[in-house]
């Protein structure tokens, strides 16, 4: 028996991997977040698949219907949102499969971060402008950050910076961010990326507040000055005389 853990991606049915669809085809248990991954997904799965929605669940309950999969020796596939690798609770969830000697394997999935680039029509990486992305977020509920994690820390780089899990502090993140990218920095807030009702607020640190304005989940924040840059160098990569082995 194995535990597939399976990236659902971003929100639209269709950015699921294609080995991520045959799990869920093959797999006779499939748990689900379903307070965000959509129902359309569990159309993949067997005629006969017994479906668990793990949003009400605690950690215990979840481990309870790996072991009794375990048991009947069925596989499971274990849905997420979004990509297994950032804010997926799945190590968690590992640990006690290890514990407990239960083979499991991991499928990742589009990022939300890629979903709201291309929904912003934009490369988060450019030359000599930014050539790092932050991936990061602000201290919650369910998980403060480590003391060396700061907005500002990472803001001193001048990289591209992808907030999750954080619009509710945008006034917060608005400020700490102000002295190192200057009000006029392109800000965008991307709602619900990818899915039907997908919207895109854009705006700067000086006036993305009052646009995002009711805004309260389920949207990634990104900042830089990649998000409206015009004037950039051009790549060498594609440069006529950038010498490399695959150009003769």
């Amino acid at each position: 028996m194995t535990v597939h853990f399976i990236g659902a991606g971003p929100g639209a049915a269709d950015l699921i991997t294609l080995r991520g669809r045959n799990l869920l085809a093959a797999c006779p248990v499939c748990l689900y977040a379903g307070s965000i991954v959509p129902p359309e997904l569990l159309a993949h799965c067997p005629a006969d698949v017994r479906l668990v929605d793990t949003a009400p669940l605690t950690l215990d309950q979840i481990e309870a219907a790996y072991v009794a999969a375990d048991a009947a020796g069925q596989d499971v596939a274990r849905l997420h949102s979004g990509d297994l690798s950032v804010y997926s609770a799945v190590a968690e969830q590992i640990r006690r499969l290890e514990r407990r000697g239960i083979g499991y394997t991991l499928t990742p999935g589009v990022p939300a971060f890629a979903a709201a680039a291309a929904a912003l029509g934009r490369e988060l990486t450019l030359p000599a402008l930014a050539q790092s992305l932050v991936l990061t977020r602000v201290s919650g509920r369910a998980s403060a950050m480590p003391p060396g994690e700061t907005l500002a820390g990472f803001a001193a780089t001048g990289a591209t910076l992808a907030i999750h899990l954080a619009v509710h502090a945008l006034d917060r993140i608005v400020a700490e961010l102000l002295p190192f990218y200057g009000a006029g920095c392109p800000v965008a807030v991307v709602v619900r990326a990818s899915w039907p009702d997908e919207r895109v607020i854009r705006g700067t640190l000086a006036t993305i507040v009052a646009l995002a304005e009711g805004v309260e989940r389920t949207a990634l924040v990104l900042i830089g000055p990649t998000l409206a840059a015009e004037g950039f160098r051009d790549s060498a990569l594609y440069d006529a005389d950038y010498r490399r082995r695959f150009r003769p």
